[in-house]
């Protein structure tokens, strides 16, 4: 049996042009799952053939794992257990045990073929992707080969791509033997091989395609900075000039529309915006909701939004159907936005200025006329009242002197009253966490005051939440974390 393993080696590596050492593995991992049907459990089995003799032998193997890894007892091995046979083993090794090898026979040899030639294509598919990769192209132009399941198998010279159905345009209704276009969206790194996966509805593959269209943009005359779409429907992009004689919009336009008609027929008819791109995010929203006229517009940097305010009669329009105007202006700015009406922004103002006067009444013991003035003066925190320079709240005609040092004086007082009752929540949350073992006092405080207040919060962290929330190393945030968990497994 032993001169038949190398002949067929032999054999094979000639008919395949492939070397022996590809061979050699192909038949070891044949071996390897034939031998793990003789166990009714998962294992995992080893086969090693001596590449002068084709003697083989077989071998059983478990993976040291630390116990939070530990899932299967057929192929896992805690280090406790491992080091009462080997005091040299180590996380991650392998112990071994031989067992008997099942004979080679037709079936193995059949088996054996099988797994080489698989080798093989996945090899050719490899190097047919890679040969592709190094040409640099973001987009596959090819037919449709067949559907699978809805999805569709691209066909483009000696690459095969996958189009999923997630992926088309809705209601588009693709064939086979149609000539389709699409963006790479990813290369899936399966047990299959690699897949080139396709996109017709990223937005990426709406900028592509005015690449195409559009020699100004390759030419770095035009820049596309922004765009979103709700795919088969509608899409907004933004432009930039980088020369000042083009006129960004109309040059994606095109002669009577034939550019952006162009990109149009490809997309199955999703009508595309093009917009005047800013720097400036205000400015950009309303260039993004046009056509329509934006009346005024609040910026809140700290939560990423703007309130913008149109006219009652532009405000479904604003929206658009079933709200597509105003989420793609989102999309495309990066900003949330609230659309409202004249009337609804002077309530919400109203609000928050009484919102504001309370608390200077509260925190600053003040009447309602001194909180008036506060707020008509622009003062909106405790904050600002206590760290806002002297001379500007001296510059207030209703205050004097006086009066600014006793505001100045309450804000301060206010604010380390809260700072202080801060702290002691903060302290009598962590005490929880202070009677865990490898826990020290400023790590409790920092895990209290982000919201980790008991050992059970702690135990339903992963190591990468615990490593962002206080910035320890990932083995401590490990150990804290499989401590507090060590009651699940009492």
């Amino acid at each position: 049996m032993s001169r038949e393993i190398l002949m067929l080696v032999d054999a094979l590596a000639r008919e395949k042009n492939v070397d022996k050492e590809t061979v050699f593995g192909a038949l070891e991992m044949a071996l390897a799952a034939a031998t793990k049907r003789r166990f009714k459990e998962e294992a995992d089995v080893r086969v090693s053939i001596d590449r002068e003799t084709g003697d083989y032998e077989s071998f059983r193997r478990w993976q040291i794992v630390p116990e939070e890894e530990f899932v299967d007892s057929g192929i896992h091995m805690l280090l406790e257990e491992s080091l009462v046979d080997d005091p040299t083993v180590k996380m991650g090794d392998f112990v071994e045990e031989p067992i008997e090898a099942i004979e080679f026979g037709r079936i193995g040899a059949q088996t054996a073929k099988q797994v080489i030639l698989q080798k093989i294509r996945d090899a050719e598919r490899e190097q047919i992707l890679n040969d592709f990769l190094e040409r640099k192209e973001h987009l596959v132009t090819g037919t449709i080969k067949r559907m699978e399941r809805g999805n569709a198998i691209v066909e483009s010279g000696r690459l095969e791509a996958l189009l999923p159905r997630d992926q088309m345009i809705p209601k588009e209704n693709l064939r086979v033997g149609d000539r389709v276009r699409a963006f790479v969206l990813k290369i899936d790194r399966s047990s299959r091989g690699p897949q080139l996966i396709l996109s017709r509805i990223a937005p990426e593959f709406l900028v592509r395609l005015f690449e195409l269209e559009v020699p100004e943009i390759e030419e770095g005359l035009l820049e596309i900075k922004a765009a979103a779409r709700d795919p088969g429907s509608r899409a907004k992009i933004a432009v930039k000039s980088n020369d000042q004689r083009l006129d960004p919009i109309g040059t994606c336009v095109g002669m009577r529309g034939s550019r952006v008609q162009a990109v149009t027929q490809e997309l199955a008819g999703e009508r595309v915006d093009i917009i005047l791109w800013s720097p400036e995010p205000a400015q950009l929203v309303i260039n993004a909701l046009m056509p329509a006229e934006v009346v005024s517009i609040v910026v809140d940097e700290d939560s990423h939004a703007m309130d913008v305010v149109v006219d009652e009669d532009n405000l479904a329009q604003a929206i658009g159907r079933a709200g597509q105007n105003v989420r793609l202006a989102s999309e495309l700015s990066g900003w949330e936005i609230n659309l409202m009406t004249e009337t609804e922004s002077k309530s919400k103002v109203e609000e928050e200025t009484q919102r504001v006067k309370q608390l200077f009444i509260d925190k600053l013991d003040v009447d309602e006329e001194v909180a008036e003035i506060l707020v008509q003066e622009g003062f909106n925190t405790l904050e600002e009242v206590a760290y806002v320079p002297l001379n500007e709240m001296l510059e207030i005609e209703a205050f004097d002197e006086d009066t600014v040092n006793e505001l100045r004086s309450r804000a301060r007082n206010a604010l380390l009253t809260q700072a202080i009752a801060s702290e002691e929540q903060v302290e009598t949350m962590a005490q929880d966490l202070l009677g865990l073992e490898g826990m020290d006092d400023q790590t409790a405080r920092v895990l209290a005051a982000k919201g980790v207040h008991t050992q059970e919060e702690l135990a339903d962290l992963a190591v990468d939440d615990l490593v962002e929330l206080t910035g320890m190393d990932a083995e401590r945030a490990k150990q804290l974390i499989m401590t507090a968990r060590a009651p699940w497994f009492a």
